[in-house]
Formats: structure tokens, C-alpha cells, sequence
């Protein structure tokens, strides 16, 4: 709560972040102004971290605002990745950075859900964004790899490469593309993603065969080709696919000139999740991929389902082949999905039933 000031009875502002080494996540109101912050013990926020400096900076009321300015520290004072020399307003979601600890600035007002609580889906939406600038600063993410079976052999064909990280909010690729997409970063997200995913992979035995992931803005931009380019001219020779979801998949000149580029690289093309609403098997025919990913929902309990669903998924798999391509059954978790898919004529099979993505085990060292 600001206190002494027009806006303490409208307004309350806190910063969203860990406070020590072991907490997740944690509010803390600015209480009293100014608020300073330093690693000495009485400051309104102490930090024990070498690089902060014993008084550090503080923050200040400005009108029905806030001002923050670095006091002398050695290490500085940054908000929104620059540092700053002089006072500088504060705004809701900024990012303020401490030598190198970092904290989203949050406001809420009586315009808000209510000023005596915060809700938690807010701090930690807060703190996932703090977190997204260490997750794109520092690649920090570990890649995962599910592996893609031969349905007659069970023999791993390939990999697919997943994104997944330790920090907070951001485990799981739905939950870093979300944050990307508030920041206009999910391209950027998508191609760090597929980088770090081809250096992780080196531990696989192979070099693996990988089918890599892109986010559908990638294909309206500029660069999509350039970056599988450098992937390209790191990995001159290992296997890759990259895969296109099928709601991507609606422009037929676009995926034509898109196909071209991936046969100068020597990469082929998967569309994935084929089956969820716009199977467009026509278009295959003018730039068919060389694999389509039935998904999952269409292989989940397939082998009791009725029959005219198994003919329906029998008969998609024919045409598939027809046209050339190799079909691939997501989302398989049980001996029976796996034999009934084998019989429909799958020629590779993905899920939990082959294993679960899982980060690559460390190279054995020769005895």
C-alpha cells in the first residue's frame, strides 16, 4: 500500500518474484515509500546476494505513480533490460532488475478484483514473465525426445524433440508459448526452441533421425528457412523433419513453396495432428509431405471402437499411402491401440506405449 499518498486508498503496488533461494513465488507490497533495497538487514526489501549492493536503489512515489533510481550500486539498476542513470516511472509489468535478481512490478487497483487480495494466478502469470526472460537469455530449457517407432519392428525410427524447462510457470510448452505470445516472442521461442533441441540430441545414438516443431506464425515471416538453414550447416548430415500442424496447412502455393525450400535442405515434411477437423487430403496431393501424424484422438481406444470408425481410420491410412506418404499413430498407450493400428497398415507409431519423452541419458564412457 503507498503510504501517505493520494493513492494509498485506490491503489496497492507490489513486485512478484522468489525472495530467497527457496521460494517459487512470493508478493510483496510496497509498503512504505521510499522503499529501498540493498542487502543491509532494515531495508524495506534486503537481498542476500553478493552482486546487490548493501543500498541498491529505491523506489519512490511520483505523483500517482512510482520512480525508481539506482543508489550508487556497482553492479546497477535496470528496468526492462537497460540500465538506468537516472529516476526512471515504473509501470505495471515492467520488469526491474537488481544487479542481476529480477522482479515483475504488479499494480492493483480498486478497478481490480478487490485491493485487500491478490489472486495467484496473477503472481505467478507475474513471475512467468520474469521467468521468460531468463528462459530466452540463457536457453533454458531441456529438450525432451519421445521416441517414433517402426509399427512392424517396434525398432526406434525416430524422435521427436519437445520443449521443457525447470522454471517456474514455464514447464511445459503450452505454458511458455502462452507467455511468449503476451510478449510477441513465440516465433523467437519456436526457433530457440528447435536449436537447443538439435544440440541436446547429440547424446542420442545416431545421429538421431528428429522431427522438429514449428509455431504456424513461422510460416508468414521471413525466417523460418534461414533458421533451418543454419540447423542445416551445424547437422550436414542428420535426418530431420519438421512438422507443420494441419490447421497450418491452408494455403496450397505457400506449403509448395514451403516443400521446395525443405527439399534444397535435405528436410522432409510432416503434417502432424491430421484428423482434428480439416483433413485436407486434396491439398496433400499438390505438396504431399512425406509423413502425416493421425492424431491422437483419432487412435485413443481405436481398438474398441466401433467398426465403421476403424474403417473410417483404415480407409485414411489407404488414401495416405496412396499418395506416397508414410502414416505415423499418435497418441498410442496400449498393446491393443498398437495392434490395431499395425494392422490398419500404420507404418510408425508415437506415444506412451513406446515411451514417454524424456530428456537424452548422459553417453556411457567406455569401460
Amino acid at each position: 500500500m503507498l503510504a501517505n499518498s493520494k493513492t494509498a486508498s485506490s491503489s496497492v503496488w507490489f513486485l512478484v518474484g522468489p525472495f530467497d533461494s527457496h521460494e517459487t513465488v512470493r508478493y510483496l507490497p510496497i509498503y512504505r515509500l521510499p522503499f529501498q533495497i540493498g542487502r543491509r538487514q532494515d531495508l524495506a526489501l534486503s537481498l542476500c546476494c553478493k552482486t546487490v549492493s548493501n543500498l541498491h536503489a529505491e523506489i519512490a512515489e511520483a505523483g500517482e505513480s512510482l520512480m525508481i533510481r539506482d543508489l550508487g550500486s556497482t553492479n546497477g539498476t535496470y528496468v526492462n533490460g537497460r540500465r538506468i542513470t537516472g529516476p526512471v516511472p515504473l509501470h505495471r509489468e515492467d520488469l526491474v532488475q537488481f544487479a542481476n535478481v529480477a522482479y515483475r512490478v504488479q499494480q492493483q487497483t480498486a478497478a481490480d478484483t478487490g485491493l485487500n487480495t491478490v489472486q495467484e494466478s496473477a503472481c505467478d502469470r507475474a513471475l512467468a514473465l520474469v521467468q521468460f526472460d531468463k528462459l530466452m537469455a540463457e536457453h533454458a530449457v531441456t529438450p525432451h525426445f519421445q521416441p517414433i517407432v517402426s509399427m512392424a519392428t517396434q525398432e526406434v525410427f525416430g524422435y521427436e524433440a519437445l520443449g521443457r524447462s525447470r522454471l517456474f510457470g514455464l514447464e511445459m510448452p503450452a505454458e511458455m508459448f502462452r507467455t511468449a505470445a503476451e510478449l510477441s516472442l513465440d516465433v523467437e521461442l519456436s526457433v530457440m526452441l528447435r536449436w537447443e533441441s538439435v544440440l541436446a540430441s547429440q547424446a542420442l545414438a545416431g545421429p538421431p533421425h528428429l522431427f522438429l516443431n514449428m509455431h504456424p506464425r513461422e510460416l508468414a515471416g521471413q525466417g523460418l528457412i534461414p533458421s533451418l538453414e543454419k540447423l542445416r550447416q551445424a547437422r550436414p548430415e542428420q535426418p530431420f523433419t519438421l512438422e507443420v500442424h494441419e490447421s497450418a496447412v491452408t494455403n496450397p502455393s505457400q506449403m509448395a513453396k514451403l516443400r521446395r525450400a525443405l527439399s534444397k535442405l535435405n528436410i522432409s515434411l510432416a503434417y502432424d495432428d491430421f484428423g482434428t477437423g480439416q483433413s485436407r487430403l486434396g491439398e496433400m496431393s499438390e505438396s504431399a509431405p512425406d509423413y502425416v501424424k493421425f492424431d491422437m484422438s483419432l487412435i485413443r481406444e481405436i481398438h474398441a471402437a466401433a467398426p465403421r470408425r476403424q474403417e473410417m481410420v483404415a480407409t485414411l491410412v489407404q488414401m495416405v499411402h496412396s499418395l506416397g506418404i508414410v502414416s505415423v499413430a499418435e497418441g498410442v498407450e496400449t498393446q491393443a491401440e498398437s495392434e490395431t493400428c499395425l494392422k490398419m497398415g500404420f507404418d510408425l507409431g508415437q506415444g506412451f506405449y513406446y515411451g514417454r519423452p524424456a530428456p537424452p541419458l548422459p553417453a556411457r564412457l567406455p569401460v
